[in-house]
């Protein structure tokens, strides 16, 4: 059976900024030697994205759908069906958590690889998002929300003021109760949110739910659990999540002002 061995690091340490993060040294079998770690650095490897994905998946049980370069040598970003982590190129060390990367400014290393797979995901579901339009359309944002979530109400209460700044919002379903409730049937959160993108408005269904009134169950053909999937994918686990056009990513409610500004500094 595979184990994890816990291991701290301090190369990885002084190569970066780590934030809430967790190391794990991956081995099959016994773990009473940790000998192996003397092995030839990961960082003199040259990425072979097809082996860390067999090897995380032999050792992990993770399904890896793509692997990914970063600035710290020897280490590469993986996105898989339970979120994003990071890896030595030779699959001996699993890390879980934020890595940043310090220079002139912070920076999220899995937010600069990200983007392309942001945008290139965020395309297939167009065609299902509630769009509230800006008249004066400058900025388009795209936003995970859920109707639970009490900044996601705050959000949309002050669309009027994001439209009148010019910010189209398009918003895709993030329900933070995941799609299935400990009994194995559909949660309460994914339901909601499936009779609200299958109504015959949406867009004020989806008004008059965020304002707390009830919803009329609705079913229907909907992408909604392989939006949650893409989500969790790219990073999302908390509601809102704001993705900008250029596929950057900013987690959290930003009020009308702020939100105007940032987009006008990128």
């Amino acid at each position: 059976m595979f184990k994890f061995m816990f291991k701290k690091s301090s190369a990885v340490i002084l190569a970066s900024v780590i934030s809430c993060f967790s190391i794990f040294y991956v081995t099959a079998g016994d773990s009473g030697s940790t000998s192996s770690v003397a092995k030839s650095p990961s960082s003199e490897l040259s990425l072979n994205a097809d082996f860390l994905k067999k090897k995380l998946k032999s050792a992990l049980g993770l399904n890896v759908d793509d692997v990914l370069e970063t600035a710290l040598p020897g280490i590469a970003l993986v996105v898989t069906d339970q979120g994003l982590f990071y890896a030595s190129y030779d699959g001996e060390f699993f890390i879980q958590g934020k890595v940043y990367q310090v220079g002139d400014k912070v920076t999220d290393l899995a937010d600069a690889s990200l983007s392309k797979i942001r945008l290139e995901g965020i395309s297939k579901f167009e065609s299902d998002m509630i769009v509230y339009p800006a008249k004066n359309e400058k900025y388009v944002v795209t936003v995970f929300t859920d109707i639970t979530c009490g900044y996601c109400r705050k959000l949309h209460n002050q669309m009027d003021e994001y439209n009148a700044k010019g910010i189209t919002v398009r918003y895709l379903p993030y329900p933070r109760s995941g799609i299935y409730d400990r009994s194995g049937g559909l949660s309460q959160g994914f339901q909601d949110l499936r009779s609200i993108w299958c109504s015959e408005n949406p867009n004020e269904a989806l008004t008059k739910a965020k304002a707390g009134s009830s919803i009329a169950h609705r079913i229907c053909d909907k992408k909604l659990e392989e939006e949650f999937n893409f989500a969790r994918q790219i990073g999302i686990n908390a509601t809102p999540a704001i993705i900008f056009e250029n596929g950057s990513m900013i987690p959290g409610y930003q009020d009308p002002e702020k939100l105007s500004k940032l987009l006008e500094s990128m």
